[in-house]
């Protein structure tokens, strides 16, 4: 899973000092997500999620297909 967001990163040309000003938190903290030091909190996989325009189960390789889940229709 850290691989991927870290891949992620990458491809984009970002630093963890971004992504980690982005998840309002410090670069150490983010880090420790990328190397699997800690775990990674539900708000903070829905927030890269979103950031990515993926899905949380493409950050965490339940699935190889990286466009996200449609939205629900508000009716």
């Amino acid at each position: 899973m850290q691989n991927r967001i870290r891949d992620l990163r990458e491809d984009a040309d970002l630093t963890q000092k971004q992504i980690a000003e982005y998840l309002k938190m410090s670069q150490t903290g983010y880090s420790k997500y990328e190397t699997g030091e800690n775990d990674i909190p539900t708000a903070v996989w829905l927030k890269l999620a979103d950031f990515y325009n993926t899905s949380v189960d493409y950050l965490m390789k339940r699935t190889d297909v990286k466009q996200p889940y449609p939205k629900p229709s508000k009716t």
